[in-house]
């Protein structure tokens, strides 16, 4: 089934465009794989980035917004990807970067592809755990900026993955926000969004 991929802000995505075609930009985000690249680079599959601050009693999580994040493809394959963030005057570019979140993404894409079942894709952070994963909502219609987990979404670890929860391995939130709440309880889920 093709993914939903919700639109991104049209502002965040003409920083990221204005942030491709600076050079300085492109020379100061220290990412080699840009700038050894030939040919254009373009931002593509926008997912909403979201971060897991905590989950209630209930069972219940606690998700914000944290920004958007394109995909810098160049030719057959993606090289980097650019974050934006939203800041007073609006979304804003934040900064390019590079590293295995970037294939272990096109891969979790690729394959939640091949699921009989539509879905959104989004992004979700657990901070706490220094995680990241692709988060498959069910409804294909919610706006990609709000909502939080349903229990019947997938979320899909990218790797690098925790110690013990296997990467790209499909789970229901239902059955893996317990073990990453257990887990991530000693120190909290609040950090810095990977």
């Amino acid at each position: 089934m093709p993914l939903h991929v919700p639109p991104a802000p049209a502002p965040a995505l003409r920083s990221v465009l204005t942030a491709l075609s600076s050079p300085t930009a492109v020379r100061e985000a220290r990412t080699p794989s840009m700038l050894g690249t030939r040919g254009p680079a373009t931002p593509e599959l926008p997912l909403p980035v979201h971060v897991l601050d905590h989950v209630t009693a209930e069972g219940v999580s606690a998700t914000r917004l944290a920004g958007w994040r394109f995909l810098i493809r160049c030719g057959d394959h993606a090289v980097a990807a650019a974050e934006t963030m939203l800041t007073a005057d609006g979304w804003a570019f934040s900064h390019f970067f590079e590293g295995p979140y970037i294939t272990s993404t096109e891969r979790a894409l690729r394959q939640a592809e091949t699921m009989p079942q539509p879905y959104q894709p989004r992004l979700l952070s657990v901070p706490g755990l220094y995680m990241l994963t692709l988060w498959l909502h069910e409804d294909c219609a919610a706006d990609g900026a709000e909502g939080h987990p349903a229990a019947t979404d997938l979320l899909v670890p990218l790797a690098p993955a925790p110690p013990g929860i296997a990467a790209h391995r499909p789970h229901r939130v239902a059955e893996l926000l317990p073990v990453l709440t257990h887990r991530a309880a000693p120190t909290g889920l609040l950090g810095s969004p990977a």
